[in-house]
């Protein structure tokens, strides 16, 4: 049977640009209280851009949480009350340049529902015409692109590490039948 906790007191520990952290105490199973950590997040969005030629557009950035470079899906965070679709068009003009003729939305999910409020919403993006980059000011990106049968291996070989890379890569390999 599930149990659903209730929040008896919350606190709001931190509150920064990017994300809040709060502490909630609970209610849980055997008459008991415990205390939930949760990071408060806008959320974000995830683009599978695929070329014509069957390519996913990728970018390499250094991520200072893991702490090395990583090789991902476009993304971004959703700015204040933005809308997931404006702010999927709006990340894939910024991060590498294309705008898509086509952009269908795939799914929503949160990122690490453990201890995070962050719902991802996936789009594929299709019919893609290049243009010029618009880099936030702190971004250092590299643009790259992989046919989506390379891309699935990779993740099959544990080779891209990004949780919503892994699933733009594998939802876009079942939406257009790569095998």
């Amino acid at each position: 049977m599930v149990f659903e906790e209730k929040t008896i007191d919350s606190e709001r520990i931190y509150e920064g640009k990017i994300l809040n952290l709060r502490k909630d105490k609970v209610h849980v199973v055997g008459d008991k209280t415990s205390y939930r950590e949760i990071v408060e997040h806008n959320g974000g969005v995830t683009i599978a851009a695929i070329t014509d030629e069957g390519c996913m557009v990728m970018v390499r950035q250094f991520r200072k949480a893991a702490e090395k470079v990583v090789l991902e899906a476009p993304a971004g965070k959703i700015d204040g009350e933005e809308a997931p679709l404006t702010a999927a068009i709006r990340e894939l003009k910024e991060e590498t340049g294309y705008t898509a003729g086509r952009i269908e939305h795939l799914t929503s999910f949160y990122s690490s529902i453990g201890y995070s409020d962050e719902k991802l919403h996936l789009y594929l993006a299709t019919d893609l015409l290049p243009g010029e980059t618009c880099f936030d000011p702190s971004e250092a990106i590299d643009i790259y692109e992989y046919p989506l049968a390379e891309l699935k291996k990779m993740v099959l070989n544990g080779e891209i590490e990004d949780a919503k890379t892994i699933a733009a890569i594998l939802i876009a390999c079942e939406k257009i039948e790569v095998k």
